[in-house]
């Protein structure tokens, strides 16, 4: 398996430590896989931006959608960018502040229990083949620290909180992503 878990770091990822996360409550279980995505400016891909946006520290003078999101404290467990890359920026064993007000069969508060994983797109996007081979490398590799993951415990933003959030929208193919995973876990 290319990744690895190891004290919630992903092995081989690249790492950059976000302030937006805190501990997880205790004795709750992180048993939910949640499946986002992300573009920052909307619908342009590469730059800093995503890394300053997780770690509070967006230039609002560099594009004019960043003043409204500027004062978001947000993070993700991983980001999967379009070639595939990895990056970590909470340890999988504390809360990233990735899914907001949200609900996973009967269960709020959804980043309590879950680890969150950004793909770079947007919900209208298709997902490039680097992106589908990393997120199932990474999710196998979750889903072996953390048993209580399993495919059925895999769900979108859209899922946990319907209604507010699309992504990733309709350009993801779960059946694709579900096949990669089935061949990584084998």
């Amino acid at each position: 398996m290319k990744y690895q878990v190891d004290s919630g770091w992903l092995s081989g990822a690249r790492r950059v430590p976000s302030p937006h996360c805190n501990s997880r409550p205790e004795d709750c279980p992180v048993d939910l896989l949640v499946i986002h995505s992300i573009s920052l400016p909307p619908g342009q891909y590469g730059g800093p931006y995503i890394d300053a946006f997780f770690l509070g520290q967006l230039d609002i003078d560099a594009h004019p959608y960043f003043a409204e999101i500027a004062a978001l404290q947000v993070s993700a467990h991983i980001l999967i960018d379009r070639d595939g890359i990895v990056t970590q920026y909470v340890p999988l064993d504390r809360r990233a502040w990735h899914a907001g007000k949200s609900e996973f069969k009967g269960r709020g508060n959804c980043n309590d229990f879950s680890i969150g994983i950004e793909l770079e797109g947007l919900d209208t996007d298709i997902y490039t083949d680097a992106q589908y081979r990393s997120l199932a490398e990474v999710s196998a590799a979750i889903m072996q620290a953390y048993p209580s993951i399993g495919v059925d415990r895999i769900a979108s933003h859209s899922d946990i909180a319907p209604g507010r959030k699309l992504d990733p929208g309709p350009g993801f193919d779960w059946e694709r992503y579900r096949g990669e995973l089935e061949k990584v876990a084998e």
